[in-house]
């Protein structure tokens, strides 16, 4: 290896890691700081888990609690049924003719690319107009429209990379076509549809700008706009919050391994499959 090659794989690797770096090491962080209990950053009391003590404290408990139930509440019925009409959208989008795809693809996009504040303000505006019920009612609604384009986004790739002459042949077999969906179509898209659930599940769980904007006078708080009133407070940022973090970044990194991980078996066995019925063909 020469010095111009050594040097670019050099500069590529460094590259790397600063952006590995910028990303995670505030994660990593936080998690590091969940053993201070300390907000200022510092180690001052030593490593301790009393910040995680502090979690179930009676003081806290209940407030704390109560947030993390309506995040989690909020978070699962969001993500499933955008979920549910993500993957029916994505369907229907790829019978669509080329050009009509394209164009309405681009407007499934329109939200993910769109800045978030405009989409809450977008909402609240909407749901004030309609006098939609202030509440869940509106936090659902929010947050299923905000995760649905993920889905779509999650499925359609697998939809395009299925060969279509597979569900033909189911029909051409006698199955209907609403047989066919579910025994050709969505067996191969689903792996697409538990990605878009986990994507559309740690979307939800992770929006503040949405919920905060829409949840109006009803006293719902998520972890997040729970976070943001205790940083009002005159106490500033409360030393449970790091351990807190910690769990919700912990829950997050299972349910993306899970996911990858079933993925990954999944792939495997479909290639083995594959394998074994090609050795069959060219024995025979």
């Amino acid at each position: 290896m020469n010095k111009k090659e050594l040097l670019k794989k050099s500069t590529s690797i460094l590259y790397l890691v600063l952006v590995f770096l910028f990303l995670y090491l505030p994660i990593i962080l936080v998690v590091v700081y969940s053993f201070s209990n300390n907000s200022n950053f510092t180690f001052s009391k030593g490593f301790t888990l009393d910040g995680y003590r502090e979690i179930f404290a009676p003081a806290n408990r209940e407030d704390l609690f109560r947030a993390l139930k309506n995040t989690f509440v909020l978070a699962i019925v969001s993500s499933i049924a955008s979920t549910i009409l993500g993957s029916i959208a994505a369907v229907g989008i790829h019978q669509f003719k080329p050009k009509t795809r394209m164009v309405v693809d681009g407007v499934n996009q329109m939200p993910v690319i769109n800045s978030e504040t405009v989409m809450a303000v977008s909402f609240m505006l909407f749901f004030m107009t309609l006098k939609f019920p202030q509440g869940w009612t509106r936090l659902i609604l929010g947050h299923i429209t905000f995760c649905t384009p993920y889905v779509v986004l999650s499925v359609l790739p697998r939809l395009a990379s299925m060969d279509n002459q597979t569900y033909e042949a189911a029909l051409d077999l006698g199955a209907s076509p609403i047989k066919a969906l579910f025994k050709v179509v969505l067996p191969y898209i689903l792996p697409g549809i538990i990605s878009g659930f986990a994507m559309a599940f740690t979307i939800s769980i992770d929006d503040f700008i949405i919920t905060q904007f829409n949840k109006g006078s009803s006293g719902i708080d998520t972890l997040s706009t729970y976070l943001y009133s205790s940083l009002k407070g005159q106490d500033g940022m409360k030393t449970y919050w790091f351990p807190v973090s910690s769990i919700i970044i912990l829950l997050v990194i299972t349910v993306v391994l899970i996911v990858n991980v079933r993925k990954s078996i999944v792939e495997a066995k479909k290639t083995n499959k594959s394998n074994q019925v090609q050795k069959k063909v060219d024995v025979i």
